[in-house]
């Protein structure tokens, strides 16, 4: 079993993923994983780093796929015996002019930015070691959706006792009521990405908790964050940011002082928290 720390990003061979991995490979005193469903894709990921002198590894996870997830655990337990830094960056959106019916759009962003980010955490969170970093990349499309919600889901989302089970019902429900075309009349926006990204920033809230109730001493820091608007295939060409300003955020988060009591449980943007 290798002593050397290790890093993995999830949905990483484009986009902001592949710049937090670059920026690793530049700053993390240990081996950092590019991850992408495609082999392929996250082999030619990992070779354009090499040509750039900088030595990320692979591993396959589709974190739609349960054995996937299962499969990179099982290796990072037998390889490494635990995680140090842990981002998770994948995630989907539909174009804004797409016309997937609706409640199509929700079942599946949500399957894989809520339910997907969810079982990596689920099968990967115990195996973080003391000191260890756990970043969710959200959006600050959660804030906004967040502002589009009935006054009592936003009481809810906003609860600090949430638990985990609530949210997967409330993240389920929001799938069920597009379903039945009664998203709106029931409280939710109108965004498939804001709702699922609502369930990260919240998600992280309630395992920021529970890491301080089961592993005080252990220190581990674990935040959502929002990259910011971000020219990759998802956002489009007239965002705001370059991948490699997107990754700063995340990447702050990710490489905090093993000192540092804070931030813990916070929706960060820019390097600065923001209300909830």
């Amino acid at each position: 079993m290798s002593n050397v720390p290790v890093a993995v990003v999830t949905g990483s061979n484009k986009g902001i993923g592949f710049a937090i991995v670059r920026a690793l490979c530049k700053q993390f005193p240990g081996d950092v994983y590019l991850t992408a469903r495609d082999p392929g894709r996250g082999q030619e990921a990992v070779a354009k780093l090499q040509e750039e002198g900088l030595h990320a590894l692979f591993h396959q996870l589709d974190i739609d796929d349960l054995q996937s997830i299962r499969a990179l655990r099982d290796f990072l337990k037998e390889k490494y015996g635990g995680l140090n830094v842990l981002v998770n960056n994948a995630g989907i959106a539909f174009k804004v002019h797409d016309t997937t019916p609706f409640a199509v759009q929700a079942e599946v962003t949500l399957k894989t930015n809520f339910f997907g980010t969810r079982n990596v955490c689920t099968e990967l969170l115990p195996l973080v070691k003391p000191y260890g970093k756990v970043v969710n990349v959200s959006s600050m499309v959660s804030s906004s959706a967040l502002g589009g919600c009935s006054q009592q889901l936003q009481q809810k989302f906003r609860s600090d006792t949430i638990t985990e089970d609530e949210l997967v019902d409330l993240m389920t429900k929001f799938v069920e009521d597009t379903k039945k075309s009664v998203h709106e009349k029931e409280g939710w926006p109108n965004t498939a990405y804001g709702v699922s990204k609502i369930g990260v920033t919240v998600l992280s809230r309630i395992q920021a908790r529970m890491l301080n109730e089961k592993r005080k001493g252990d220190h581990i820091l674990l935040n959502a964050c929002c990259p910011g608007w971000v020219r990759t295939d998802m956002a489009g060409p007239k965002a705001t940011k370059s991948p490699d300003e997107g990754a700063e955020t995340p990447v702050y988060l990710a490489l905090l002082p093993s000192d540092a009591d804070g931030p813990h449980g916070q929706f960060v943007s820019n390097k600065t928290v923001r209300t909830w």
